[in-house]
């Protein structure tokens, strides 16, 4: 194969060609005369970072299942402390393994989205079991939650060629895996608009990058959280002052200890106080992008 340096035009312009940020969705109003959109997503790994590797370590599964016993109740504690719904992006192997909490959430008026089978990684994957394990995911969480999945974030946001034609088939209304912007947009593929929303995500709006540590390795935690914050902050009066979408990632077995929970809380607040944001679903705010922009609604 030949190298990078060696590619003709169309080989280059083809690779970065196959998914591109179309038509900026942000809409020129959002509901009740809100400022800005608030988007707070929570991926539910729990046990499955560790199945996806074929581990067996029974400490490190059950870190993950720190993020069901105490992450999640934490978090709901604080989201129901200001009626705030969210989104949990949630592997379909963690929903089996914890059916009650997807129907409680649901139950609740959150989102329960797709997050893949066992938080494989897709560009790994062949086309057709790709597909199958995408299948059996949507089918699997519609089965616990009562909803079919509008909307998914592929896991650790990885996209193969055949991610998109998927979603496509599921007929999903909305993506929240890329990072070509910080408000919505719709997503081009080849050069043809797809009438898919993008909620796109960033890095520094995640808490893993901040927290997360290879026990084996040299990577240890070094953000303070009272930094984390300062970031989060940051970009939620960016998203503010500009009148777009501030979507922010968190996982249940990273935010949810004791002296990390304070951020959460305290963003918040300070979301809260401003009195003018709208707090919803991935699915509520994809689907106002869409009306607006005269999208054709998928579910």
């Amino acid at each position: 194969m030949s190298e990078p340096h060696e590619w003709d035009e169309g080989t280059w312009r083809g690779m970065v060609g196959q998914l591109r940020a179309g038509r900026n969705l942000k809409p020129a109003a959002w509901p009740n005369g809100a400022r800005c959109a608030v988007a707070l997503s929570f991926d539910s790994d729990h046990e499955t970072n560790e199945l996806r590797d074929g581990g067996r370590s029974p400490a490190r599964l059950s870190w993950g299942e720190f993020g069901a016993r105490r992450g999640i109740p934490r978090i709901r504690a604080a989201l129901d402390h200001h009626g705030f719904k969210a989104s949990f992006f949630v592997p379909a192997v963690a929903a089996l393994l914890h059916p009650d909490e997807q129907r409680a959430l649901a139950q609740d008026g959150h989102e329960i989205g797709l997050h893949g089978w066992i938080h494989e990684v897709n560009s790994r994957l062949d086309a057709e079991t790709e597909r199958d394990l995408m299948l059996r995911a949507s089918d699997t969480l519609e089965q616990i939650a009562g909803t079919r999945p509008v909307g998914m974030r592929t896991p650790s946001w990885d996209y193969s060629p055949h991610t998109l034609a998927i979603a496509r088939e599921l007929g999903l209304l909305y993506d929240s895996s890329l990072f070509a912007d910080d408000d919505p947009y719709e997503i081009v593929a080849d050069g043809t608009p797809t009438g898919i929303v993008e909620l796109p995500v960033e890095w520094i709006r995640d808490d893993a990058a901040y927290f997360m540590m290879n026990r084996f390795g040299a990577q240890r935690p070094y953000t303070p959280p009272e930094a984390v914050l300062d970031i989060f902050s940051r970009e939620f009066e960016g998203a503010h002052a500009e009148g777009g979408l501030f979507l922010l990632t968190m996982h249940p077995h990273v935010i949810g200890y004791r002296s990390r929970m304070f951020i959460l809380e305290e963003l918040l607040a300070r979301i809260a106080a401003k009195g003018d944001c709208w707090v919803a679903t991935h699915a509520d705010i994809a689907r106002h992008c869409a009306r607006a922009a005269g999208l054709k609604e998928y579910r």
